[in-house]
């Protein structure tokens, strides 16, 4: 088991929770993690406890993806959150989240989120703004591309 500790701009820790390594190299670790607050309905999907999401975090990419399948294996699409490359260890992942969200639906399409709540954060420094826009342009390149994590897109 690994924690994974969601951070503010300031690096301040927000949440954590555990999660399971699926697999991790030097730049990636994959893991899975259930969803275990209670059911949370955003308006273009709903979480729902025993959602069971396989979460990708990178230390090269300023973001990272969860594949959200339902309890009964149904893909439900992808939530990403744009934010610092991740810092792993042995036995936890960091992230400093950066408002910014996009999901992505299992036909491929996207809604960029929060997009007001990053244009008002006055705690985002020059390099955390500029690195959360060029990694909401790789992230979109890749849900075109149909590459990594997106390769299910339709399927």
């Amino acid at each position: 088991m690994i924690t994974i500790i969601k951070k503010n701009p300031q690096g301040e820790a927000l949440f954590s929770y555990q999660g399971e390594v699926l697999a991790a190299t030097s730049r990636t670790c994959i893991i899975r993690a259930f969803w275990t607050w209670p059911d949370r309905d955003l308006g273009y999907v709903r979480f729902e406890t025993g959602d069971c999401f396989t979460e990708y975090y990178y230390t090269d990419r300023w973001f990272n993806i969860f594949a959200i399948a339902g309890k009964d294996g149904e893909r439900k699409g992808w939530y990403c959150n744009i934010a610092e490359p991740a810092v792993i260890r042995d036995d936890r992942i960091e992230q400093v989240d950066l408002f910014l969200d996009v999901w992505v639906d299992r036909q491929g399409g996207t809604q960029v989120l929060d997009e007001d709540e990053f244009e008002a954060a006055t705690t985002l420094s020059a390099a955390q703004r500029r690195g959360a826009q060029e990694g909401l342009q790789a992230l979109l390149e890749m849900v075109t591309h149909r590459a990594g994590p997106f390769s299910e897109i339709g399927a």
